[in-house]
């Protein structure tokens, strides 16, 4: 058994297509008609077969409400690897990403977190 894909909330399918490719460097897997919606998944480009991340809209009145809680306490919504924490903040920053916490921790436990703009927090972890 393994994880292929997971969802993330967001408010606008077509702003998340754009942030998570154009700005952070995910490249569009699938985009299929989904009702009034999509299936709309993006993937790291260095795993372009590896776990697909859902742009999963907010519709649903409980997912709004659980977006929007996460988002004003300040939690992440999800987590995402990177190599060089340092290195891939600079690259964010220079794309106009905006960081609630700038990179910070020691060791294995380093951490940054952004806004994506599309009404989550979302952390980034050194690995």
């Amino acid at each position: 058994m393994k994880i292929d894909v997971c969802s993330i909330i967001v408010k606008d399918q077509e702003a998340a297509l754009r942030f998570y490719t154009d700005v952070h460097g995910f490249t569009k897997k699938l985009d299929l008609p989904a009702g009034e919606f999509r299936w709309l998944t993006v993937v790291s480009v260095d795993e372009p077969d590896g776990v697909q991340l859902v742009l999963e809209p907010n519709a649903h009145p409980a997912s709004a409400t659980f977006q929007k809680a996460l988002f004003e306490a300040g939690i992440p919504l999800t987590s995402f690897a990177v190599g060089d924490l340092d290195k891939e903040y600079e690259v964010l920053m220079s794309r106009g990403v905006r960081f609630t916490t700038p990179p910070s921790g020691s060791g294995e436990s380093r951490i940054a977190l952004f806004d994506d703009t599309c009404g989550n927090i979302i952390q980034l972890h050194q690995v």
